[in-house]
This record gives C-alpha cells, structure tokens and sequence, in this order.
C-alpha cells in the first residue's frame, strides 16, 4: 500500500535515525577511593578478634570489595585523619578537620562530575572549601610549619587570596583628598605647638 512504502522510504527511515536519542558513552572518572586495596576490611570489622578464622566467602562480604560508597569514604576519611593527627586521641584539631573536610570535598568533586546539575551538593561543596580555606588560612597565619606539613601529606595546594582592588570612585577620591589634607593640617599645628613649647622652656 501507499501508507506502507511511506513508512519504508529511506528519507523517513534516515530521519528516524537523525532524531533518535544519541546514547553518550560515560568517561572513566578518577577516584580517590581507587587506591583503597579490595581486599581491606571494612572499617567495623577490622580488629574484631576471630576475623582471621571465619570462611573466605564472609571475609569478601566484609571487605572493601562488597562496601558501599559510603562505608569507603569514611576509611579513606580515616587514613587522612592519621596522616596529620598530633596524638592518637587527637580528634578535633585544625589539621584533623582541614583532613575531614578534605576527603569530603573530593568525594563531591566526583559526584559533580558525573551529576554536574546537582546543584545542592555543589553549594555543600562550596561550603567545605570556604571552611578549609578559613581553617588553613589560621595554620598558615599561626603555625607555617604544621600548615605546610599538612598541604603536603593531604595534597593540597593552597593559593592565596587575591588582594583587594577597590574601584576608585569620585566620591572615594574626594573623601581620600579631604582625608590627607585634614591629616596634614594636625600635623602642622602638632608641630607648632611642639615649636611654642620648646620656646617656652628655653625662656624658663
């Protein structure tokens, strides 16, 4: 039928084609969970006493292997936490939340590059990064030494702020003028009653 060769004709089958939804491939995104060894425990199993006795089946279910995202971002929290802990009952030091803080901001940089229209876990991100600046910015202006030990085993490089350019406007530039010469008037009757007194006591 008429209907049939229509529907059949190559013009209508290659538009078909044209409008049809293009299946984008997903690029292989690094991790910074990828260096966490398959074979670990997961973290509330890792000093019960008897875990070395029990089958290899349930050893795998309780390793990083079956873990869910979250349980391994808390042991990657862990291993930066150690990295810079002063002590072993250090748990809220600047150092310990600048590494807190670190492993979280990198776990939403991932999530935002596979969901970059999420925009809540961007302002989380935000967030956290304004807070690392703050308490790294206390590190450097405190303690150099501590604030550059702790860039260098977490990763981070720091930049500073850039400095503050404010657009001169003409009523700043008025007020800034008005300023000066004010200053400059006190200065000069500073120095003449400075002048007057040094008269007076070498008349007396």
């Amino acid at each position: 039928s008429l209907f049939f060769r229509q529907a059949c004709s190559p013009f209508i089958h290659t538009a078909r084609c044209y409008a049809r939804a293009v299946k984008r491939k997903i690029k292989d995104i690094p991790s910074h969970l990828d260096d966490l060894p398959p074979t670990m425990l997961k973290k509330d199993y890792a000093n019960v006493p008897i875990i070395n006795s029990v089958d290899d089946v349930v050893r795998r279910l309780l390793s990083l292997e079956m873990a869910s995202q979250k349980e391994k971002v808390k042991i990657k929290t862990q291993q930066l936490v150690e990295k810079v802990r002063r002590s072993p009952s250090d748990n809220g030091s600047h150092e310990v939340q600048v590494a807190m803080l670190t492993a979280k901001i990198r776990t939403l940089e991932e999530h935002l590059q596979r969901h970059p229209k999420d925009k809540n876990n961007r302002r989380r991100m935000l967030m956290a990064m304004d807070q690392r600046k703050k308490l790294l910015s206390y590190l450097r202006r405190v303690r150099y030494s501590t604030f550059e030990n702790t860039c260098r085993l977490l990763g981070i490089q720091y930049s500073l702020p850039p400095a503050y350019n404010r657009r001169p406007t003409k009523r700043w530039l008025v007020k800034k003028a008005f300023c000066i010469k004010v200053f400059q008037e006190a200065q000069k009757l500073k120095a003449e009653k400075l002048k007057q007194k040094r008269v007076l006591q070498a008349k007396a």
